[in-house]
């Protein structure tokens, strides 16, 4: 059974780009537009890895991470931040609420 991941991400030309890489490399997929959206679907699919845009339009990637975190039954799952920002900033923000890496965009 293929490892499945969820990929929260607002901007559909990266969600794209990165859930075919992805699936050609054997993953299944789950997606997600919003921070909202990411936690419900943490929750109830239960994926093996989340990649989350720290740039959402209902919340911040760090406080979706944040709730995911807190949350007993989704707090093992581990998250990757993926985004455009400068990780001078935002890259020990993301390790603080449990992000397990960063990656810069474009990957």
């Amino acid at each position: 059974m293929a490892k499945r991941i969820l990929v929260v991400e607002d901007n559909e030309d990266s969600r794209f780009i990165l859930v075919v890489t992805l699936r050609c490399i054997g993953y299944e997929t789950i997606e997600a537009e919003t921070g909202m959206q990411g936690v419900e679907k943490a929750l109830s699919e239960m994926p093996d890895l989340i990649v989350m845009d720290l740039g959402l339009p209902d919340m911040f990637g760090i406080d979706a991470a944040r709730a995911v975190k807190e949350n007993l039954a989704t707090a093992h799952i581990p998250i990757i931040a993926h985004t455009a920002w400068s990780p001078c900033e935002w890259k020990e923000e993301a390790l603080k609420v449990g992000m397990a890496g960063f990656l810069e965009k474009p990957v």
